[in-house]
C-alpha cells in the first residue's frame, strides 16, 4: 500500500458530473490499495465570478479580504467531492487550508507556504479514509486567510506530498502530460514519458503553463516524484523525475515560447561603471521584472543596453528608462512589444556541442532574424519578431527531430561541432 496525493483542477471539477466522475477515479485508487489524499481548485470560472463581485463592489478590494472571499470556491469544491465520495461508498472526509493548518506567510494574494501540521491527515488516513483538502489556501500566524495565487493548488498539491512523505504526487488536469511543444501550433508534438525536474523548472519559468513553476520547485527541493496525467483520458502521464537514470538523456526535451514579452533598447549610453545599475534601478524599484538582458561592448565611450519586461509593463518600463536615459546624456531609447521569446531545453546540451549551431541554422533557412540570444547550461533563448512564432516553433521541432518516439541523442554533425 503506497500513499498518492492527486490534484485536479477547476477544468476536471467544473460541474457536478465531473465531480462526480473524479470521485469514481478516487475510489479506484482507493481500491487499488493506495492511500489518497485529494486536492482540488475551485471549480472552473468560480475564481473569476468571485473577482467580479469584489470589483463590483470596490475598485480595489483590499487584499486580506479578497482571499477571503477567493478561498470559499475552493471550500465549494472540497465539500461537493466529499458528499460524492460518501455517496458511492467511499468514507472521506474534507478540510480548508486553515483546518489542515497550511502555514502561509502574510503575503495576501501570494502567499507562501512555510510549514504543514498533517497530522490530522494521516489520523483519517489511518481510519481508512479518503482526505479531501482545499488547494490554494491556507493561513498566516494571525489566523487570516491567504491565498497562494494562481495555480496555487499545484503548490498545495506537491507540499503536502513533501509533508506526507507520498509516494507520488499526481496532477490531473485537461492534458494527458508535458508535450514537446504545444500541439496547437505544432501538431506533431510528442508526449514526454518523462521528463527532468530541472528541465520542467526551465518550461514552466518559460512559458509552458502546464505547472506552476513553484509546485516544481517544492517538488525538486523535497523530491517528490511528480505525475502530469489527463482527468479526461487513460494514459500514464508524464513523470517529472531527476537525472539520476544511467541512460543518456534526450538533447532536446522540449520548446517552450512566451508571446508576453516586450524589448526595449537604450542606444548610446556612457558606458562607465554602474550604468545598468542605474538604468535598471528605477525599473526594479516599480516592482517590474526584467527577463534577458545584453550590454554591447563599448566603443568611444558608449555602449548599447537592451533588455525584456513583461509585455503588461511595456509602457511604465518605456516612460522610467526614457526619463533616466535623459539624465544618464543617452541618444536614444526604443521599444518593441511585437516580439516573442522561443526557447529549447534540454539536460542533454550539457554533454554536446553545436545545439546553438542547429537552432540558429533552422531559423535562419526560415528567414527568421534573431533578436536577442540567452543560454544557461541546459536552455537556449532567442527572441524573434512576434510573426514568426509558429513558423520558428515548427522549424525548431523539425530540426532536433523532437516528433520521433525515441529523440535523437545526436543529430548529425554535433558531435563533430
Amino acid at each position: 500500500m503506497g500513499l498518492i496525493v492527486q490534484k485536479f483542477g477547476g477544468t476536471s471539477v467544473g460541474t457536478t458530473e465531473r465531480i462526480q466522475a473524479v470521485a469514481d477515479k478516487v475510489k479506484a485508487s482507493r481500491e487499488d490499495g493506495d492511500d489518497v489524499v485529494v486536492v482540488v481548485s475551485a471549480m472552473s470560472g468560480e475564481t473569476n465570478r468571485l473577482l467580479e463581485l469584489a470589483e463590483a463592489v470596490h475598485a480595489d478590494p483590499p487584499a486580506r479580504e479578497l482571499d477571503v472571499l477567493l478561498s470559499t470556491g475552493e471550500q465549494v469544491t472540497i465539500a461537493l467531492l466529499t458528499m460524492a465520495l460518501e455517496q458511492i461508498g467511499c468514507p472521506a472526509r474534507c478540510y480548508t487550508g486553515a483546518q489542515v493548518r497550511i502555514l502561509t506567510d502574510s503575503s495576501f494574494s501570494r502567499a507562501r507556504i512555510l510549514d504543514i501540521d498533517a497530522e490530522v491527515l494521516r489520523d483519517d488516513l489511518q481510519e481508512g479514509r479518503v482526505v479531501v483538502v482545499a488547494g490554494f489556501q491556507g493561513v498566516d500566524e494571525e489566523g487570516a486567510l491567504t491565498t497562494l495565487g494562481r495555480g496555487g493548488s499545484d503548490t498545495t498539491a506537491v507540499a503536502l506530498a513533501a509533508a506526507l512523505e507520498a509516494d507520488e504526487c499526481q496532477i490531473y488536469t485537461d492534458v494527458d502530460g508535458v508535450y514537446t511543444t504545444d500541439p496547437r501550433v505544432v501538431p506533431e508534438a510528442r508526449r514526454l514519458d518523462s521528463i527532468t525536474v530541472d528541465e520542467m523548472l526551465e518550461l514552466s519559468s518559460l512559458g509552458s503553463k502546464v505547472l506552476q513553476i513553484r509546485a516544481v520547485e517544492f517538488a525538486g527541493k523535497y523530491r517528490v516524484p511528480l505525475r502530469v496525467l489527463s482527468s479526461f483520458e487513460p494514459g500514464p502521464g508524464t513523470l517529472i523525475t531527476y537525472e539520476d537514470n544511467e541512460m543518456e538523456e534526450p538533447l532536446i526535451s522540449g520548446i517552450a515560447f512566451n508571446r508576453d514579452e516586450a524589448k526595449v533598447a537604450v542606444i548610446g549610453v556612457p558606458d562607465t561603471p554602474g550604468i545598468a545599475a542605474d538604468l535598471l534601478g528605477s525599473v526594479a524599484g516599480a516592482n517590474i521584472e526584467v527577463d534577458m538582458i545584453i550590454q554591447n561592448i563599448g566603443q568611444q565611450g558608449l555602449t548599447d543596453f537592451t533588455f525584456t519586461v513583461h509585455k503588461r509593463d511595456y509602457e511604465t518600463t518605456l516612460d522610467l528608462v526614457q526619463r533616466k536615459a535623459e539624465e544618464l546624456g543617452a541618444r536614444q531609447v526604443v521599444g518593441d512589444d511585437k516580439i516573442v521569446k522561443i526557447s529549447l531545453v534540454g539536460v542533454g546540451m550539457r554533454s554536446h556541442a553545436g545545439v546553438a549551431n542547429t537552432m540558429f541554422k533552422a531559423l535562419s533557412d526560415e528567414g527568421i532574424n534573431i533578436q536577442m540570444i540567452s543560454t544557461s547550461e541546459i536552455k537556449i533563448s532567442v527572441v524573434v519578431d512576434d510573426k514568426y512564432l509558429e513558423l520558428g516553433v515548427r522549424a525548431l521541432h523539425k530540426a532536433f527531430e523532437l516528433e520521433n518516439v525515441t529523440p535523437v541523442a545526436e543529430l548529425e554533425g554535433l558531435s563533430e561541432s
